[in-house]
Parts: C-alpha cells; sequence; structure tokens
C-alpha cells in the first residue's frame, strides 16, 4: 500500500507541474500539425493486488502485482484546434517473474487539452480505458477504467518533438470470482501510475502562406522641402508576435515609427525616390521577414512671376474726387507675394498693401494711369496699371432769381383726399370734395407761375386706394382719383403735357405707425383732439390711404400726407356724413374737435 501512495503522490505532483507551468508562458504557436503520434518506453506502477494461485477461494492469499520496468506506449491524437484534440492511446507493460508472465495493456481514448508554445507544449488528457490484467497463475481479467495525467513535449524541430515526461494515474476495476470468495479480494481495483518518454511525430500542417508587405506614400508628388509619409501594411505575420520595422529612403532623411515614417525632403535634389521597409517577426525563426518598396516624385520649385491686375473705382470721376486703386497680386508657385510703388500720371496717390487712394485734386481732364508693382519672395516682379477718366468740372448752375426760389418755397404741396369709393365709374371725374378742391386751385395758381421759370418742370400725381376692396378694384380706383386730379389741374389751367400720373391701388399704404405720427405733428390740433381721433385708429388709416399724393420734379419735393381734419367737409372724406353748411358758424377748430375720428 505504501508503493500505491508514493505513485499517486508522484502522479500529482507531475499534474501540478503541467497545470501549472502553462500559467507561465501564455504564447501559442500558431503553427499547428493536424495529427501528432507519440511512441516511446513507458514504466508501470499497476498498484493493485490480486488473489494469490497459491490459496484457495474460502482462504485467499495476498499478492501485490509488481512494478513493470518493461513496457512500450504509444499514442495518436487528431488536433481539432491548437488546444484540444481526441486521442487514442495504446500502453503495454510485463514482466517475468519465475514460472511466467505478469502483464497490463491498456486501450483508451479521449479528449487532450495541449497548451502550445514556441519550443514545446504542455497537456493534459482524460481517457476512458479498456484494461487487460494477466497474472501468472490466474485467469487473464478485462477491466473498465480511465487514465487521468498529463506531460511535456520539447520541440525538435516542427516535425518532431521529444516527449519529456507523461505522468499518468490508471484505475481500472477487476473480477476473479473463481479465486476468491472475499468481496475485497475477488474485485480487486487497479489504482497505479504510469510514466512515459520518448518521440512525438508532427504531420499534417496547413500549408503556411509567406508574410508580406506593402508600403505606400502620401503624396507621391511633393515639391522639395515638403513632407511625404509613408505606411507599412504586413500581411500573414502572426497577429500575436510583435513587428519591428526598418525604414530606408533613397531621398531625403527617413525616420520611421512602426508602420509608418516621415521623409524631409529638404535639400532633395528633383528626381524619382524609393521608400523601403523590412519588416521582421523576430520570434518566428522560418518565413518571420517581408521586404517592401515604393517609389516618389521631388520636384523642383518652378519659378513663375506673379500675376498682378488693377482696378479703380469709380473709372470716371471729376476733378477733385478720390478714386479707390485696388490691385490683385497672387503667385502660381504659391509663394508670399506683396504689392508696392504706387504712381500716378496725374494727382495724387497714396496708400499701402493692395489698396490706394488716388487724390485728382488738381488733375487735368484727361485719362490718369496708376501703376504698381507686385513682387515675390524671390525677388521676381510684375507690374500692372488701371486708368481713371477726370472729367472737367460741370458749369456752374445757373443763377436762380429770389422770386423764383420764393415760389417754390411757397409751393407747399398737400395730398388730395377722396371719399370712400369715389370718383365712381359714372362719374370719373367727379369725387373732389371742396375743402380738396380749394387745395389743388392753390397748386393750380402756385405751379402756372412757376412754369414761368421752369417750363420743363412736372407734378407726379400717384393715387392710392384702402385695402378693403379687390386688387383689381382698388388699381381702377386709383386710377380714377388720379385721373380726376388731373383733369381738374388742366381745367384750371396746368398745362397737361406737365402732368404725369401713377396709380397703385392698395399698394404703398401709410402704416398705422405713419399715420399716428402725422397725427402727432400736426399743428392744428389740440391735445384733446388728437386723443379722440386715436381712439378709432381703424377709420383713420382707411381714410388717410384714400389720396393722391403730388411731387415736383424740379426739386422731388413731396406732398405732405397730412388728413385735413379741421376741413368742413372731413367727415365726408372719414367717411360720415358731411353737416349742413348752417353748422359752420362755430370755429374750425370746435368743430373738428366734436367728433374727428366717428363717422
Amino acid at each position: 500500500m505504501s508503493i500505491r501512495s508514493s505513485a499517486i503522490k508522484r502522479i500529482a505532483c507531475f499534474v501540478l507541474l503541467a497545470l501549472c507551468v502553462p500559467t507561465l508562458a501564455l504564447a501559442q504557436d500558431d503553427e499547428t500539425p493536424k495529427y501528432d503520434w507519440f511512441v516511446g518506453y513507458q514504466w508501470l506502477h499497476p498498484g493493485i493486488d490480486v488473489p494469490s494461485p497459491a490459496g484457495t477461494p474460502s482462504n485467499p492469499i495476498h499478492f501485490t502485482v509488481p512494478d513493470m520496468s518493461k513496457g512500450f506506449g504509444t499514442s495518436f491524437t487528431y488536433n481539432l484546434d491548437p488546444h484540444w484534440g481526441i486521442e487514442g492511446d495504446l500502453g503495454h507493460n510485463w514482466i517475468k517473474p519465475s514460472g511466467g508472465t505478469d502483464y497490463v495493456t491498456t486501450v483508451s481514448a479521449g479528449p487532450r487539452l495541449m497548451f502550445r508554445q514556441q519550443d514545446g507544449a504542455f497537456f493534459l488528457h482524460t481517457l476512458l480505458s479498456y484494461n487487460r490484467l494477466g497474472v501468472n497463475g490466474l485467469n487473464t481479467s478485462n477491466g473498465i477504467g480511465g487514465i487521468l495525467g498529463g506531460g511535456m513535449d520539447f520541440r525538435i524541430s516542427r516535425l518532431l518533438s521529444w516527449r519529456v515526461f507523461e505522468a499518468d494515474y490508471l484505475f481500472a476495476f477487476h473480477h476473479y470470482p473463481d479465486y476468491a470468495q472475499v468481496a475485497n479480494f475477488g474485485r480487486p481495483q487497479l489504482s497505479g501510475a504510469r510514466l512515459r518518454t520518448g518521440l512525438v511525430f508532427n504531420f499534417g500542417y496547413p500549408q503556411t502562406t509567406p508574410p508580406t508587405a506593402s508600403v505606400a506614400v502620401q503624396p507621391s508628388e511633393v515639391m522639395v522641402g515638403e513632407p511625404v509619409t509613408a505606411t507599412a501594411t504586413p500581411g500573414n505575420f502572426n497577429p500575436k508576435h510583435p513587428l519591428t520595422y526598418n525604414w530606408t529612403s533613397t531621398c531625403g532623411k527617413i525616420t520611421g515609427h512602426d508602420t509608418t515614417a516621415s521623409i524631409d525632403t529638404n535639400g532633395v535634389p528633383g528626381g524619382s525616390c524609393t521608400a523601403t521597409v523590412h519588416v521582421v517577426d523576430p520570434k518566428q525563426k522560418k518565413n518571420g521577414e517581408a521586404s517592401a518598396s515604393t517609389t516618389f516624385t521631388v520636384k523642383e520649385p518652378p519659378k513663375n512671376p506673379p500675376t498682378m491686375s488693377c482696378s479703380a473705382n469709380p473709372t470716371s470721376v471729376q476733378a477733385g474726387a478720390p478714386v479707390t486703386v485696388t490691385c490683385t497680386c497672387t503667385s502660381p508657385d504659391n509663394v508670399p507675394v506683396t504689392v508696392s510703388n504706387f504712381t500716378a500720371t496725374g494727382g495724387s496717390i497714396s496708400g499701402s498693401g493692395s489698396s490706394a487712394t488716388l487724390d485728382t485734386t488738381g488733375a487735368s481732364a484727361g485719362t490718369v494711369t496708376v501703376n504698381a508693382t507686385c513682387s515675390d519672395q524671390r525677388g521676381l516682379n510684375t507690374p500692372a496699371t488701371t486708368q481713371v477718366a477726370i472729367q472737367a468740372p460741370p458749369p456752374p448752375p445757373p443763377q436762380v432769381s429770389p422770386e423764383v426760389r420764393q415760389l417754390e418755397a411757397r409751393l407747399a404741396l398737400h395730398s388730395v383726399y377722396f371719399p370712400t369709393a369715389q370718383p365712381t365709374k359714372l362719374k370719373p371725374n367727379g369725387g373732389i370734395v371742396p375743402s380738396q378742391q380749394q387745395t389743388l386751385m392753390g397748386l393750380a395758381t402756385d405751379f402756372k407761375k412757376y412754369l414761368e421759370s421752369k417750363p420743363d418742370a412736372h407734378l407726379i400725381l400717384e393715387g392710392h386706394a384702402d385695402p378693403r376692396g379687390s386688387a383689381e378694384y382698388n388699381q381702377a380706383l386709383s386710377e380714377r382719383r388720379v385721373g380726376s386730379t388731373k383733369n381738374y389741374l388742366v381745367q384750371h389751367g396746368v398745362p397737361e403735357g406737365s402732368i404725369e400720373t401713377k396709380a397703385f391701388g392698395a399698394q404703398q399704404q401709410l402704416s398705422s405707425d405713419q399715420v399716428k405720427q402725422s397725427l402727432e405733428q400736426n399743428p392744428e390740433l389740440t391735445p384733446g383732439e388728437k386723443a379722440r381721433i386715436s381712439k378709432n385708429m381703424r377709420t383713420i388709416l382707411l381714410a388717410s390711404n384714400r389720396r393722391v399724393d403730388v411731387t415736383l420734379s424740379t426739386t422731388g419735393q413731396e406732398s405732405v400726407k397730412q388728413f385735413p381734419f379741421n376741413a368742413t367737409d372731413s367727415l365726408t372724406l372719414i367717411g360720415g356724413r358731411e353737416k349742413p353748411a348752417t353748422e359752420t358758424k362755430k370755429p374750425v377748430k370746435k368743430r373738428a374737435r366734436k367728433k374727428p375720428a366717428n363717422p
């Protein structure tokens, strides 16, 4: 029993070693054979007591099967992947005591777990066994059992390894009913150990693909002094192994950082250059290197002169007016440029950068030429010019008599207002209430006098309508209003050729803010009247847009858009009922204050 205990302890130590050592080196070799075949020496400690042939079934005698130093072992494994495989195992040991032969034969199969490294491997296996035990003087016993254990292989070459050791624990159940009636003797258990060493043949390796490398440069064409970046791409190398990259270049200084390298082309003569990378897997003994090259072009910098153009704004002025001269300068070779040396054949010019100002004071009528120069850092220059037309100053305006100026100042223009929907289609020349007739008569008198000094003057009439009608209706209504106004002026002596008309319909409406501002600025209304009128702002806004505006062509003077709240017929214009003439005895302002905004 001490021998058996000692064997079990040895097996446990071997298995513990096989479990612990792989954790110290986790790198796995990706080259895995499809099959491996072990052939070697096997030592066996059976670890079993059987009935002795010298005893009787009723009084059996113990017989310990001795250790067997003669033997061989072989196993064949089909590898599913780098770690797992299905193993078939055969082991045979024997010893020849006096008078016969004792032997143990096992045929086993089961899974194997292997931890592969660069120079060797560790494995564990669990096998189900058929165990055949032969003892001299006893019938041969066949039993079922198992094998637990592991070992270590040392790699000699790709095809051959040395199994340094294999340590296994064996167990099997046997039956000798003819030699012992006592249960412990009649059903002994084999609980032993075996040690192996030998050679392992590896074959069925997958076809290996040689490593490759490629290299690309960006950009592939540069000017002298511009950097180039090279990038290497390895292929078919072991992804678990770190690689080294050795960079070389036929042009410039190359500095590599693993898969990328930078090439400095300063001082490089123009021409074609080559960048090369050599990729090495230091851990791979064979097929661990690959090289690749690519070309790039370094060009001498071009020496094109800069291009330049200048423009003047404005291109034609009267003497004394300033002119802005702007020049645009660029280099086809992308070299920094500057604009300088502004000169002019007339007047004076000053400025910096790409812009200058020409002062034409004192310049004679004609053409002034402005010159400028564009220069780059290499000293290449390009001139450019632009021209400005200098016009003679206009003759002084004719003297206007004081009488005409007084007449222009007295020619106060007022907008003419109409009642709602007036004039009608049946009476297109009507719709002008008495207060607005007075306004037009005063305008006609002053304008006829004005034409004596300004015969080319025109009155421009612009008709408007409030927005309540359709666009077509409002357009026609505004046309009737300017037509009625024009006819009234013609009837009072204004030449028809001196009047222009425009109709805008409901376009160009006065806003509520504009009407409120006009109301606040009306000097003829008291604060109380303004407050009461503001309460009906919607009605006042509509009334303020039923009008004809007047513009004097020579001065651009426009009519005052101020609603006549104090007119006796203001209610008619607003949209209410005009009061009888007998009610006009009260002062005008009082009449306007009563109901200015309640038509």
